[in-house]
């Protein structure tokens, strides 16, 4: 047996709380919103390792007594 997604309802003046199931579009919706989470997640942690391996890089590069590209440069604190 499947239960339905629901949403609960609260109402503050009657102090009532009602659970509603979700209509097809609310559930459509929220799958969207999944995934387009999902897929932020995935650009996110992409940018962070791209950004990871681009100050190792620098970081590399310096030990080494190399000239550093200007993106590399960019991410050096001192």
């Amino acid at each position: 047996m499947t239960t339905k997604p629901q949403k609960l309802i609260v109402d503050l003046a009657k102090g009532t709380q009602t659970y509603v199931d979700l209509t097809p579009d609310e559930i459509n919706a929220r799958e969207i919103a999944g995934i387009e989470a999902a897929t932020r997640k995935e650009e996110e942690d992409a940018a962070a390792a791209a950004l990871a391996a681009l100050k190792a890089s620098a970081k590399a590069k310096l030990i080494a007594g190399q000239a550093l590209t200007a993106e590399e440069a960019a991410v050096i604190v001192l």
